[in-house]
């Protein structure tokens, strides 16, 4: 049986085998999406210069509930709204090392509606 501990180490594996792939730049940075059971969080990250050129969490917003798809989808949409204020409109998607799906594919999803394009 896997505990909760050895799950968080194999997701930081997983998560740095795909970093070892891809990498966000000052015109197209990366997407990166943090989930822990409580909230959601999604950055703009240039890793070139080190620096983080846009943030969205459930904190943020003051969602009654962080943790659920409709707060991911709220993240993806504000994400997408102040990368567009940052003018950035292509962006690639870190997803943490999280399997894509619920609350992870909402905030993507939502993302992409809002203009975002990965």
């Amino acid at each position: 049986m896997i505990t909760k501990l050895d799950r968080n180490k194999v997701r930081q594996k997983r998560h740095a085998r795909i970093r070892n792939k891809i990498s966000g730049t000052a015109s197209r940075p990366r997407l990166s999406v943090f989930r822990s059971n409580a909230n959601i969080t999604a950055q703009l990250i240039d890793d070139v210069n080190g620096v983080t050129l846009a943030s969205a969490s459930s904190i943020d917003l003051k969602l009654e509930n962080g943790s659920n798809i409709a707060a991911a989808v709220a993240i993806g949409t504000e994400i997408a709204n102040r990368a567009k204020k940052a003018n950035i409109t292509t962006v690639v998607f870190d997803r943490g090392g999280y399997l894509y799906h619920g609350r992870v594919k909402a905030l993507a999803d939502a993302a992409r509606a809002a203009g975002l394009e990965f």
